[in-house]
């Protein structure tokens, strides 16, 4: 880590990057860095999601893609905005229209204002690890019988493809801040099954969260599983972090320091309680 300064973003004065790093954190934990809930993270990546499917079932609807020439008969005609109430909260999304006024959307109908089971179909296309099989397993239970199999297929595909070039997109080259943890997402392909899904959240220098990656495991991953994410991560571009901010798995510490020598690893705190509380007896006894 080099000390070069930076300008805080809250006052505009020049201060070092720990400095800094310990700002942002205290902001981070303030504003909150869930995923899930109305104000969580997914948002962004809900609305992406999103798009993309209408976007493919556009194309099936013409028989044609975004920018394949149109010659004559019905064409695309812009979008339309609209708010659709999801477990991550409200989601703004723009829904592609045809000239004719033919295309009827499935993945959000007209006039559908509240949609569910969205969140772990965005953890699933946006994590590394699933298979097109798991991954269209959520897609077919959002369209049910209302489109066909092979469609289903080429949405899943089409959709997939535009996550994938989002997580191989180029990363801030400092981070301050960058949280890590763990959920259990439930997975679909036969049977329903919880798998893990292991999540870097990093914090910009102007104090934006920003979802680094999403990772799925078998529920055996420990330190050395972490040590090829934050590699990953590192392999990005983000070549400095000052705070790593995670929970007490054994290793972890080592694993991070291995990426990024200077780094400051802090335990967090909510981490910190379960342990304590795995240590305390379960009940206390009677006087």
């Amino acid at each position: 880590m080099d000390t070069t300064e930076m300008i805080d973003p809250v006052t505009g004065e020049i201060i070092d990057e720990q400095q800094l790093a310990e700002q942002l954190l205290k902001q981070a934990k303030e504003q909150g860095v869930d995923l899930l809930g109305p104000d969580g993270l997914l948002n962004g990546l809900t609305k992406r999601v999103l798009e993309s499917a209408l976007e493919a079932e556009m194309t099936e609807h013409l028989g044609r893609d975004k920018h394949e020439p149109a010659e004559g008969g019905n064409v695309r005609n812009g979008t339309r905005s609209k708010t659709v109430l999801t477990e991550v909260g409200p989601v703004q999304i723009d829904v592609p229209r045809d000239r004719d006024g033919s295309f009827t959307p499935a993945i959000v109908k007209k006039r559908q204002q509240r949609l569910t089971g969205v969140d772990e179909i965005v953890l699933s296309l946006t994590a590394r690890g699933l298979t097109t099989g798991e991954v269209a397993a959520h897609f077919d239970e959002v369209y049910g019988a209302s489109v066909s199999k092979d469609t289903i297929s080429r949405i899943t595909d089409k959709v997939i493809e535009e996550m994938t070039d989002w997580a191989n997109r180029p990363l801030d080259r400092v981070y301050p801040v960058v949280f890590i943890d763990a959920l259990v997402v439930k997975v679909r392909d036969g049977q329903v099954q919880n798998k893990p899904f292991y999540i870097a959240v990093g914090v910009t220098v102007n104090g934006e969260r920003d979802i680094l990656g999403i990772w799925v495991g078998d529920g055996g991953e420990g330190a050395k599983f972490w040590l090829g994410v934050l590699t990953e991560i590192k392999n990005r571009g983000a070549e400095d972090v000052c705070i790593v901010v995670c929970d007490g798995l054994k290793g972890l510490p080592e694993s991070i320091n291995t990426v990024w020598p200077l780094a400051t690893v802090q335990t967090c705190i909510i981490h910190l309680i379960r342990g304590t509380f795995r240590g305390s007896p379960s009940h206390c006894p009677r006087r």
